[in-house]
């Protein structure tokens, strides 16, 4: 039983280092406001069935990433309660490469189903 959650673990890892940066660009797309860390983190974590619980630190570097490749911007404000808290949004390339992404990630969902589909027949 160990070995096979050794290879779910390595498999989820590899498949969640790019489905994260899809991911954080959709809930910002669908904002109406930007968003800290920390409520992008609590969406994701309610709508996603525990599919990425626990990685909440791992958002931070993406967000990062995303930032610096100017697909997201962001502000930092005070916050009354805390440290201050930087908030992101979508940039208007952020909104064009998402529409790419999702095409990409439809075209290899669907591919993926339909292998796994016939292999279980």
């Amino acid at each position: 039983m160990v070995e096979t959650e050794t290879h779910l673990w390595k498999f989820h890892k590899e498949l969640s280092a790019g489905i994260v940066s899809l991911v954080l660009l959709a809930v910002l797309a669908g904002a109406k406001k930007p968003m800290y860390g920390y409520q992008i983190a609590k969406q994701l974590e309610e709508t996603g069935e525990g599919v990425l619980s626990g990685k909440q630190s791992a958002l931070y570097p993406v967000l990062r990433s995303l930032e610096s490749s100017g697909l997201l911007a962001s502000e930092t404000e005070p916050s009354v309660s805390g440290p201050p808290r930087r908030y992101y949004r979508i940039t208007p390339i952020g909104r064009r490469v998402l529409a790419q992404w999702t095409s990409a990630w439809t075209a290899t969902r669907d591919f993926v189903n339909t292998v796994l589909e016939e292999g279980s027949t």
